[in-house]
């Protein structure tokens, strides 16, 4: 990714637009946010041979969830009218008013493994009908690492072992279980 197809931000600073400060919303957002940008970038420096942009995926990790206030989430304080699997498109069309797409895409490719067209047809989701998956290495790197932890109401939990992170994706399926290992072997090598 091109340093002239977005412009750099403090994250924190967008965050604060949408959640107050020190709201228990915020703390776990961000908590949440934190964890996988962590994780992002140990992943982002294993394979630096892809020349994935560290500091856009920072910034990217701590904001892929800006969209969650939006939803009913009470466990997160989270008050919206949209169930929760839509806080990933509605964090792209927040982010995108803001003047940052990239940003953007990756608020909405990051929920589940990513979200096909026919997922959305198949399942009646209440998303718009596109296709809703990880396309750049940066946005596939986010969205790999973000299913390595939960938001819960008592905040960020630890990190999840590769096992537990497929035990949570297999109730959405075997082909979400065989595209988080795909990744897996590309980001991790097993």
């Amino acid at each position: 990714m091109e340093a002239a197809e977005y412009r750099r931000i403090d994250p924190e600073a967008v965050l604060r637009e949408f959640y107050r400060p020190g709201s228990r919303a915020y703390e776990i957002i961000l908590g949440h946010g934190e964890q996988v940008a962590v994780k992002a970038a140990a992943v982002a420096h294993r394979v630096s041979h892809l020349k994935p942009d560290l500091d856009f995926i920072r910034e990217a990790a701590l904001l892929h969830d800006i969209g969650v206030f939006l939803t009913r989430m009470p466990e997160l304080d989270c008050w919206g009218r949209y169930n929760y699997i839509c806080h990933g498109y509605l964090g792209r069309e927040l982010l995108e008013k803001q003047g940052l797409p990239k940003h953007a895409l990756v608020c909405e490719r990051h929920v589940g493994v990513g979200i096909t067209r026919e997922d959305i047809q198949r399942h009646h989701l209440p998303l718009p009908r596109r296709d809703m998956c990880p396309v750049s290495v940066e946005e596939q790197i986010v969205c790999y690492a973000d299913k390595f932890f939960s938001k819960g109401e008592k905040g960020p939990a630890g990190e999840r072992t590769p096992a537990e992170a497929i035990r949570c994706i297999e109730k959405y399926g075997e082909e979400k279980v065989k595209r988080f290992r795909t990744l897996a072997a590309q980001f991790e090598g097993y």
